[in-house]
């Protein structure tokens, strides 16, 4: 296999992957259309040409380690336009109430439902059964709290749909003080 043509099947699979796909992934889907194992360093240095060729201004795309794996992400040059254009239908997949689901899932994990309760001051079942079904949460155990209640946190999707490989990329919350959001917990 001539390194072209190695570049070629690379960029078709990352452009396909509804996804990140890993190094593994791709190896494994060469190995068995060629009939033939390619090495790790010819995929790794395949991608780096890819990721080379994409940081061309001739391209509003490139190719990004992603969510454990690489996938096309839009240059952020263009991120303000295709936001433009995408706006109502992210308006419609997620409410505002999934949405503060959602980032109180992300700095809280693994958290409850009575938590998260607590935490908006309202129902929530809605929201995490959006949450759910839209795969941007698991349910990740049970608590050892009084009958325990089914934890939840953020799902691979969540990563993706975010651009981020790990959580410590979310960006850091204020702090918040507690005692001046109290009710009925005066001191006078």
């Amino acid at each position: 296999m001539a390194s072209e043509p190695i570049d070629l099947q690379i960029e078709a699979i990352v452009f396909c992957a509804t996804e990140p796909i890993s190094v593994h992934e791709i190896q494994q889907g060469i190995t068995e259309y060629f009939g033939q194992e390619i090495q790790n360093d010819t995929l790794l240095e395949s991608i780096g040409r890819l990721e080379n060729k994409y940081r061309s201004d001739e391209f509003s795309i490139e190719i990004q380690a992603s969510g454990g794996g690489f996938q096309f992400l839009t240059k952020p040059a263009f991120q303000g336009i295709i936001g433009t254009v995408m706006k109502q239908k992210v308006k419609k997949r997620l409410s505002t109430s999934a949405m503060e689901t959602l980032s109180i899932v992300a700095y809280r994990q693994p958290i409850s439902k009575p938590e998260l309760e607590k935490i908006r001051g309202v129902n929530c079942d809605y929201a995490i059964q959006k949450l759910l079904e839209k795969e941007l949460i698991i349910i990740s155990g049970k608590s050892e709290q009084p009958g325990r209640p089914i934890l939840y946190s953020t799902s691979k999707k969540f990563m993706d749909y975010f651009g981020i490989n790990h959580l410590g990329e979310l960006p850091q919350l204020k702090e918040i003080l507690v005692e001046e959001n109290a009710i009925g917990d005066s001191t006078d």
